[in-house]
């Protein structure tokens, strides 16, 4: 199955992430098919970048996000609750 999901960058204790879309066998840091965007919880106010033409292709194509990545495609305006 093809997921979206975060893939987490940055050193120790400073991590930012960014939006992937993957193979659910793949490894979370691992291969991944496409970057669609990233999220920055460690900014003040929080940064979330998402390419929403890709990320509702992805959708319609079948994808299945993550619980923590739909929160932020709600946030960022891409999808609806």
């Amino acid at each position: 199955m093809v997921k979206i999901r975060l893939r987490r960058m940055g050193k120790k204790k400073a991590p930012f992430y960014r939006i992937v879309v993957a193979d659910s066998r793949y490894p979370r840091d691992g291969r991944f098919i496409e970057e669609i965007g990233y999220y920055d919880p460690m900014k003040e106010p929080v940064d979330i970048k998402v390419d929403a033409d890709k990320a509702k292709e992805w959708l319609s194509k079948g994808a299945q996000p993550t619980e923590t990545v739909k929160s932020l495609l709600v946030k960022s305006g891409v999808i609806e609750k």
